[in-house]
């Protein structure tokens, strides 16, 4: 099955809103809080990132540790029972990746795999929650974003660093060819408008990009100036820690 081929994740009309961790004004980011707080306030998607407890659960968290008075613990050293016994603030804890996806029915989930451990768990929570059509599978590491999807057949995906980086090349070389190959099967390209001092995001990039079929999205963008600008660039999605305000400028546009 080609990846993406049965995926509703790019149903509906761009721009996209991909709520980064969710929107984390009155709520800890990564909680089902502030994934609600998003949803309410406009944001098409979640964007949100997945490592593996020590009983092998797939838990939604950025970082791999955090600090509780007086040490630092290892998310991945806990289980996902003493993970949700671990008090947030605002009334939340850690959430399984299951519980988001069962909590938000209908909300599509934009997933970065952040470990070795968490592609199997993530592959079962999304397998388990019957949601492969309305997820989108990415990572870092070009490994373990081929694995999680190869066990999600049909599911939408985009590239890791080191193919958007040969996408990149192809596309400043004018090499139309080379590039459709680098993102045969990719649902939309995610990147930062600049790498150290490296503009990813050029006009010529972007054409290449649409001209394969793949969509192209940027995070992290928090400023509705810069919203806008790249708005008028053609881009499809922003990904943003302020999906408010992202929904607020889209609304002014149309």
């Amino acid at each position: 099955m080609t990846p993406g081929a049965t995926s509703r994740f790019l149903d509906g009309a761009s721009p996209r809103v991909f709520a980064h961790r969710g929107l984390a004004l009155d709520a800890p980011e990564n909680t089902l809080l502030a994934f609600a707080h998003a949803l309410a306030a406009g944001a098409t998607h979640i964007e949100t990132d997945v490592r593996a407890t020590d009983d092998g659960i797939a838990v939604i968290s950025h970082d791999a540790d955090f600090v509780i008075p007086g040490t630092r613990i290892r998310v991945d050293s806990l289980t996902m029972a003493e993970l949700h016994r671990i008090n947030r603030g605002h009334g939340q804890s850690f959430s399984s990746l299951g519980e988001g996806l069962d909590a938000f029915p209908d909300a599509r989930f934009n997933i970065d795999v952040k470990s070795e451990a968490a592609i199997e768990a993530t592959a079962f929570a999304v397998r388990d929650a019957n949601a492969t059509g309305r997820v989108l599978i990415t990572s870092f590491s070009e490994d373990r974003r081929r694995r999680t999807a190869a066990l999600l057949p049909g599911v939408a995906t985009s590239p890791s660093a080191s193919i958007v980086a040969s996408a990149f090349a192809a596309a400043e070389l004018g090499l139309g060819a080379s590039l459709r190959r680098s993102l045969h099967g990719f649902t939309a390209v995610q990147v930062p408008e600049t790498v150290r001092f490296l503009r990813i995001l050029t006009p010529r990039f972007i054409r290449a990009v649409h001209a394969a079929g793949v969509e192209v999205h940027v995070w992290t963008v928090n400023d509705p100036a810069d919203m806008s600008r790249l708005l008028d660039l053609g881009i499809e999605g922003l990904v943003t820690d302020r999906c408010d305000l992202a929904a607020a400028v889209i609304a002014d546009r149309t």
